[in-house]
């Protein structure tokens, strides 16, 4: 954060080297699992990165053994209570949040130290580049909990890495993809030991803020318009609606039963 802005409680930021910043997920205890206050911070963060001139990359990564777990499900009760406009405005400050870090002028660079699931998976998903640990594991656990995997922009950046195919497969068992897997298929860029992960993403953020900031950040923007066939914000819009419409039908409550009480859910589709 600049000199003069107030620490977030839920990561950790610093200039890690001339140029770079450092973001740490910082709930380890939750495997660094999103609540609202995240989201709020994670869409400020990203916000002021927009008049950050002195910032040339960031790095995204998680305290502890994890990098984000996504939505943290003990505060989840409350989800199918909040009514279809309630969950819609809740699906949208999530989706604020990956908007304006994906929206970021500077590459972002998620250095995925352990478990990206749902929300932290779209997370990764929302950086430039992706560099994985052996121990990281991804997958879009959102059909797990009775909604669907069109979340955060997920449904629309998966099949643009991996291919439709692939994606497909992948987010309707909600299956666990490993880091091997992972860099086989294109989700990740490289595989880096767990001890010289943040080295190797501090040497990348350093060889990107090592050029042009104008010619890096009208790159970006170039790679991300060309991407946009059609409108990533529309695809936000569109999940949103689909996550909040899921919330209204037995699903998802009995997933929250279910997890509470550490058992195989009951889904019925209705």
């Amino acid at each position: 954060m600049s000199a003069t802005a107030v620490q977030p409680q839920t990561m950790l930021v610093e200039e890690a080297a001339p140029g770079v910043l450092l973001v740490t997920l910082n709930r380890p205890e939750r495997l660094n699992a999103q609540t609202n206050e995240m989201f709020v911070e994670l869409e400020d963060l990203g916000l002021e990165l927009r008049d950050r001139h002195d910032v040339r990359a960031v790095i995204i990564t998680g305290a502890g053994r994890g990098f984000c777990a996504g939505f943290d499900l003990e505060a989840a009760d409350e989800l199918p209570h909040l009514g279809a406009m309630g969950m819609l405005r809740q699906q949208e400050l999530a989706a604020r949040a990956m908007l304006a870090i994906r929206s970021a002028p500077m590459p972002i660079i998620a250095a995925v130290n352990g478990p990206a699931a749902g929300g932290g998976l779209a997370l990764a998903l929302a950086a430039d580049i992706r560099l994985a640990a052996p121990k990281a594991r991804f997958n879009a656990a959102f059909v797990k909990i009775g909604l669907s995997a069109g979340d955060l922009g997920t449904s629309w950046l998966v099949p643009r890495l991996i291919g439709p195919g692939r994606a497909a497969e992948f987010v309707y068992t909600g299956r666990i993809m490993d880091a091997e897997e992972a860099d086989r298929v294109g989700l990740v860029n490289r595989i880096v030991p767990a001890d010289a992960l943040l080295d190797e993403a501090l040497a990348l953020a350093g060889a990107i803020a090592a050029n042009s900031p104008g010619g890096v950040q009208l790159s970006k923007r170039a790679l991300q318009a060309n991407l946009e066939i059609t409108s990533y914000a529309a695809a936000l819009e569109l999940e949103n609606r689909g996550q909040a419409l899921l919330t209204r039908g037995e699903d998802m409550p009995e997933a929250l039963r279910a997890f509470k009480e550490k058992r195989a859910p009951r889904f019925t589709g209705r």
